[in-house]
């Protein structure tokens, strides 16, 4: 599953409700109408669902909490889920599924490493590093798809630093 992750968003209007999104527009060019929105932080344990109708075709520049100018479009969704007490204002905070599948292998972004134009990871076989040479999908801040080069369940090595070399010795810290 392929998401955007924690962008800020609020609901709107009064006869019939609404959520409005903010998204960077380098992200709202991914976006689809009918892609599924994941709604939380709005103060109820629940996750919401929603569906985007419309991705507004001109963007607006905002100052992010950095300073730094960003240009944003709005993505309007149309609530699924009964929305309770939600009303208009309302802070949320929406995932937006641009792409999903079923048994997908998928590693941590954090487990990867670049060796030229290809990604590599480490995978831990016989107490010992090896470096694999993989080829990457879809990707999110969190995850990354791996199509080939690495089978569901190996034991990979996260934030591989500088001490981690092919067939160095490595112990597993329990999952």
């Amino acid at each position: 599953m392929r998401v955007l992750w924690r962008i800020d968003g609020d609901f709107a209007g009064t006869e019939w409700k609404r959520c409005v999104i903010d998204v960077l527009s380098t992200d709202a060019v991914s976006i689809q109408p009918q892609d599924a929105v994941l709604i939380d932080g709005w103060g109820g344990a629940a996750t919401l669902r929603a569906r985007v109708r419309l991705v507004e075709p001109q963007a607006f520049t905002k100052i992010s909490a950095l300073g730094v100018e960003e240009q944003r479009v709005n993505v309007i969704a149309d609530p699924v889920d009964a929305l309770g007490p939600l009303g208009d204002g309302y802070r949320i905070e929406a995932r937006i599924i641009i792409w999903s599948a079923p048994d997908v292998v998928k590693v941590p972004g954090s487990s990867l490493f670049r060796v030229g134009d290809a990604w590599h990871v480490f995978v831990v076989r016989n107490g010992r590093a090896r470096e694999r040479e993989v080829r990457t999908g879809q990707r999110n801040q969190d995850e990354t798809q791996i199509l080939s080069g690495l089978k569901r369940d190996e034991i990979i090595i996260r934030y591989p630093g500088n001490q981690i070399s092919d067939g160095v010795r490595v112990t597993s810290a329990a999952p």
